[in-house]
């Protein structure tokens, strides 16, 4: 989605150099004693705060967004077809702009970085801001896990979700949720930046969604820590969209390009949801022909032969120009 993206985390002080351990003092007291069978009756769910001013004017904004760009055939859900078609030689091309460039810096005037991904298990856990009710999280939280489910089957990857020790943590949280924000994230990337923490805290409208990524110092393109936000305010399509890209975006794919078609990793908002080609990409990423921290130059030839195969040609049948 627009305004999203993926900032990869760099040395001190944004490297992520570990969590701080929390204590959580419970109070305990014993079960109550009854002579019936039948449960306590529960308390009723609790209830999220009305929404400020700020954040329902959000709610209408993201809702009249998404009814504008559905309005104009895009956030298409369809995963491409007939009139988007591509070949082995534009998934190279657009493995290389997604995989090895920044999307701050952009794939025209920023220079290639490394491969970045995940070498270890990657264990997704939804949080949740408290403006966000029961029914929602539920909602969310399954969500996210057929996701995982699915990224995991792509990739050949372990990823999974937790309800506990997650090492990529999705947060959904609204613009009353600022405080909650700068209490959490600290929590999770103890040396994220004042300014980054901010823009978790306080995002501008024009950002959907973000979230950050990172590996240790001595190793920051092996990832071992990430945080995305998820707006609460957004609306269905566009809530289910964020969630796509930034947590494909978190797992390495961290660049849009405008060539990439079709494709969720293009500012075009064409495609709401990963695609044919966006699956592929990421079966190249985590191929173990590929390793992290390899530039360009060298991950293209065996992007060539892993491109050609997931798209059914022998090897030697892809130009080398593109």
């Amino acid at each position: 989605m627009t305004g999203g993206g993926v900032k990869r985390l760099q040395s001190i002080p944004r490297n992520v150099a570990g969590l701080i351990g929390l204590t959580a003092l419970l109070a305990c007291t014993p079960p109550l004693q009854t002579d019936s069978l039948v449960p306590p009756q529960r308390p009723e769910e609790f209830q999220p705060p009305p929404r400020s001013a700020e954040s329902e004017q959000l709610v209408q904004y993201y809702s009249v967004l998404q009814r504008d760009l559905l309005t104009r055939g895009l956030l298409r859900t369809d995963g491409g077809g007939p009139d988007t078609p591509y070949n082995a030689d534009k998934l190279v091309r657009n493995f290389e702009a997604i995989a090895f460039f920044d999307e701050y810096a952009g794939s025209g005037s920023g220079s290639a970085g490394g491969l970045s991904r995940w070498p270890g298990p990657v264990r997704l856990q939804a949080e949740f801001g408290p403006s966000v009710s029961p029914t929602r999280r539920q909602e969310d939280l399954q969500f996210l896990t057929n996701y995982a489910n699915r990224l995991a089957r792509i990739t050949k990857h372990s990823v999974s979700t937790t309800t506990t020790r997650g090492n990529f943590h999705v947060i959904y949280a609204s613009k009353d949720d600022g405080d909650f924000i700068r209490k959490r994230v600290p929590q999770i990337l103890p040396n994220i930046s004042a300014e980054n923490l901010e823009i978790f805290a306080n995002p501008p409208r024009s950002f959907y969604c973000l979230v950050l990524a990172g590996g240790p110092q001595q190793d920051p393109l092996s990832y071992t820590q990430g945080v995305a936000l998820i707006r609460a305010e957004h609306p269905d399509l566009v809530r289910q969209s964020c969630v796509h890209e930034e947590v494909a975006q978190g797992l390495g794919l961290r660049n849009d390009s405008p060539r990439a078609r079709p494709s969720i990793f293009n500012d075009d908002d064409e495609f709401a949801l990963l695609t044919s080609h966006d699956e592929k990409l990421l079966t190249m990423l985590y191929d173990r022909r590929l390793q992290p921290g390899m530039s360009a130059e060298q991950a293209r030839p065996i992007a060539r032969v892993i491109a050609n195969e997931l798209m059914g040609l022998p090897a030697e049948s892809m130009p080398r120009a593109y």
